[in-house]
């Protein structure tokens, strides 16, 4: 391979077999090179291709400032990321993954970590993501002898689910309140404690999580072709747990300026009403 620039003394880009242009790793690989010389192979560590041209452009800028051994960190745990979620992720976690590790690990090193807001909510409603950055943890240990404090696996894993979705970070932190305030509103119109290890709570979560994504990913939630007869029926069959419903329409049409529509309120007063009869009945 030939050298098309040398960003520092450990990285630099080169060509791949298709001509196209990839970020090529090593100890020592760029030192004393420049434009045209050939790549040494055997001090190849790792090679990036980054196909969104933004994040790759982010992501060479990245690389200059941050040491190598923090980069190959980050990548280790997104490879295990999609490994274990068995699905790509935006090329924008490279970016995103490795500056927050670099800077995680400046303010362990400063004792100055954050504490996570919504530490509670990601280990309950994202637990897969969750447990990734429990290994990230171990990871960021073993590669680079730093342990950062526990809510660090839930700021990782807030990164992963953004990038499973491809949202702003902004939009992953609103979808995950969101969540928690629509479960608050239950709990407090019904002045009970929701079980949060039955089947119905997690049935429900999970509801709320695809409600979320696709009202932030601005896709259409559910065309409403429920018949407003099955509503009527909730409506006078579970009228607490439908009123419960109406709150929660208020509050999205509040906070969202979206409105629930009757086949969305109709799942909603179902969840609700199992909930409900769930701690009734213990």
């Amino acid at each position: 391979m030939e050298i098309l620039k040398t960003i520092n003394n450990n990285i630099l880009v080169s060509l791949d077999e298709d001509g196209k242009e990839i970020i090529v790793m090593g100890r020592g690989l760029g030192f004393g090179k420049k434009a045209g010389d050939v790549v040494d192979d055997a001090k190849i560590e790792k090679t990036f291709t980054i196909k969104d041209k933004k994040s790759d452009s982010k992501f060479r800028e990245l690389v200059d400032n941050v040491p190598m051994e923090r980069i190959l960190a980050a990548d280790e745990i997104i490879e295990y990321a999609k490994k274990t979620l068995q699905k790509d992720l935006s090329d924008n976690i490279y970016v995103s993954l490795t500056d927050h590790i670099n800077f995680a690990i400046e303010r362990a090193e400063e004792k100055a970590e954050f504490q996570n807001p919504f530490g509670w909510e990601i280990k309950k409603f994202y637990y897969r993501e969750y447990l990734i950055g429990k290994f990230a943890l171990n990871a960021i240990k073993k590669r680079l002898g730093v342990k950062l404090c526990e809510d660090e696996a839930s700021f990782i894993a807030l990164h992963i689910i953004n990038a499973e979705l491809n949202l702003d970070m902004s939009h992953m932190i609103s979808m995950t309140k969101m969540i928690q305030d629509i479960l608050d509103i239950v709990e407090g119109h019904f002045r009970i404690r929701l079980n949060r290890n039955s089947i119905y709570f997690e049935r429900f979560v999970r509801h709320l999580k695809f409600f979320s994504q696709r009202l932030f990913t601005g896709k259409a939630i559910y065309e409403d072709k429920a018949d407003d007869g099955l509503l009527m029926l909730f409506t006078m069959k579970y009228p607490d747990a439908f009123q419960c419903a109406m709150k929660i329409k208020e509050y999205i049409f509040k906070t969202c300026d979206h409105v629930i529509s009757n086949e969305e309120m109709t799942y909603i007063t179902v969840h609700i009403k199992r909930l409900i009869t769930e701690v009734a009945n213990n």
